[in-house]
């Protein structure tokens, strides 16, 4: 999963706790961890979706001013056939890829 500096640092600020992704296939696991350029981030709970039914609170959680700055981000997205919500939190600065 890629993710760029910009939110990187809001996660690793505690701005931001939740991402989304539309893929073809999973590429990160519940209780996982991922490498990135600014450290280890924590994988929690990861939930198989229909992108129509992101909330207000959910959209502000993944760093969107609201639903519609979320809708207009994910026109931008690759297309694939799952989409899922995926908390996240900054766990170790030291792990950095």
């Amino acid at each position: 999963m890629l993710l760029k500096r910009e939110l990187l640092e809001a996660i690793k600020a505690g701005q931001v706790d939740l991402v989304f992704r539309r893929w073809s296939r999973p590429s990160v696991k519940p209780g996982g961890t991922l490498k990135t350029k600014l450290g280890l981030l924590s994988i929690g709970a990861i939930a198989d979706m229909d992108p129509a039914d992101v909330s207000e609170a959910d959209a502000n959680r993944a760093g969107f001013r609201d639903v519609a700055d979320f809708r207009k981000w994910l026109d931008t997205m690759k297309p694939g056939d799952l989409f899922q919500r995926i908390e996240v939190r900054f766990a170790d600065e030291d792990q950095g890829g």
